[in-house]
């Protein structure tokens, strides 16, 4: 029996998915219409924008194979929920799949509508990678600067609970009802 959390985590992702299966069927029957009915006869098709069409396709196809299957709940013959599927919500990999595909939707709709100079946008996707290696790799190590952004000049304050500083506040004063313990 499936608990409350593996249960959520099953809905969500079996929205997920369908709304994967929207953006699929979408992008590639609006891009496959455009270039056939608005494209066919004023462009000429290249054997370079077909295989860039075809690559990006295998592309979006695998990844979204790929997160069916790893977020499809199983269950059993009488429908309960037997494992809810990998977390389709969860950062770090899945999160970057989500974005890959998402940018293939886009180069596919885009060279469509606007002309094959628009695959150029799939150089989004190393220049991220470049830009996350430099920040938490290269930089730290060629520079010597540190892999988190933000200030560090600042000591940082400890910071306490209410009570903490309650019991401060009147350790300050000289209360009696504050046992002061040595910290060793």
């Amino acid at each position: 029996m499936a608990n409350a959390s593996a249960k959520k985590t099953a809905s969500q992702n079996e929205a997920a998915i369908k709304n994967l299966l929207y953006g699929h069927l979408l992008s590639n029957i609006l891009s496959l219409l455009v270039r056939v009915l608005f494209r066919w006869q004023s462009s000429r098709h290249s054997k370079k924008a077909i295989i860039f069409y075809v690559l990006s396709l295998a592309l979006s196809q695998l990844l979204y194979r790929y997160l069916t299957k790893m977020g499809t709940p199983r269950r059993d013959a009488t429908g309960n929920l037997v494992s809810p599927g990998d977390d389709l919500n969860q950062p770090g990999l899945t999160e970057w799949i989500f974005d890959i595909l998402y940018i293939s939707w886009f180069a596919q709709v885009g060279s469509a509508l606007l002309g094959e100079w628009f695959w150029w946008v799939y150089l989004v996707i190393p220049a991220f990678i470049f830009y996350k290696l430099w920040n938490s790799l290269i930089s730290p190590m060629v520079l010597g600067r540190s892999s988190s952004s933000g200030v560090e000049d600042e000591p940082k304050q400890e910071t306490l609970s209410k009570r903490q500083e309650k019991l401060k506040k009147r350790n300050e004063r000289g209360d009696s009802r504050v046992n002061v313990q040595a910290r060793k």
